[in-house]
């Protein structure tokens, strides 16, 4: 039996892939949002975790923003959930050292292959995803500016991302300007903007 941890920002469709698995025989698949990731992955140790890199969250669960990686160690085999218009997230799969690239305007067999391939130790990528990923753009910002810029695209004031991420207000405004003037933005909404388009938060 294949054990799966699907995670997912919206609770209804972790839990529809979750069933979808299951049905398919042969998986003992679960679904968890952000907060419980860590609990989950303890409790049930699965053999390939599935993220969908769109959803917000996802890149601090796995540790891509700066922040202290929750999921259990060792990690199950990650396998994300990715379109080919959004290659800053899987970019972020990359880092992530993701075994299984599922492009999810696919059909629900991909996922199914995908999840049995990876979990026998291989790996997959979806051919539109793999084209995606090599003419993506390289992403300019650094681990910490982008664990900034994630929280202030959450809505995160100043005082309040400087607490989060432990740093001084001063630093924050700092990193801000610099995400700003790299990304080529106006401002600090539009800098948000730029790099949601992108898939890089």
């Amino acid at each position: 039996m294949t054990k799966v941890l699907v995670l997912h920002s919206v609770s209804l469709v972790g839990s529809a892939l979750a069933a979808l698995l299951r049905s398919e025989g042969g998986f003992d698949a679960d679904s968890a949002c952000w907060r419980s990731a860590g609990r989950q992955a303890e409790s049930l140790r699965p053999d390939v975790t599935v993220v969908d890199l769109d959803c917000p969250g996802a890149s601090a669960t796995l540790g891509l923003q700066g922040a202290a990686r929750p999921l259990a160690e060792p990690a199950a085999p990650l396998l994300v959930l990715a379109t080919s218009g959004a290659p800053g997230a899987l970019r972020r799969g990359v880092q992530a050292e993701a075994r299984g690239y599922v492009d999810k305007d696919g059909s629900p067999g991909r996922l199914v292959r995908a999840v049995r391939k990876v979990a026998a130790g291989g790996r997959f990528v979806d051919a539109s995803l793999a084209s995606a990923l090599l003419e993506a753009d390289p992403m300019p910002l650094s681990p910490r500016e982008l664990s900034v810029l994630a929280r202030a695209a959450e809505g995160d004031s100043v005082a309040e991302i400087a607490r989060a991420l432990h740093l001084a207000s001063g630093t924050v405004r700092n990193y801000m300007a610099a995400v700003t003037r790299k990304t080529g933005a106006r401002n600090r909404i539009d800098a948000i903007r730029i790099s949601r388009r992108a898939g890089w938060v």
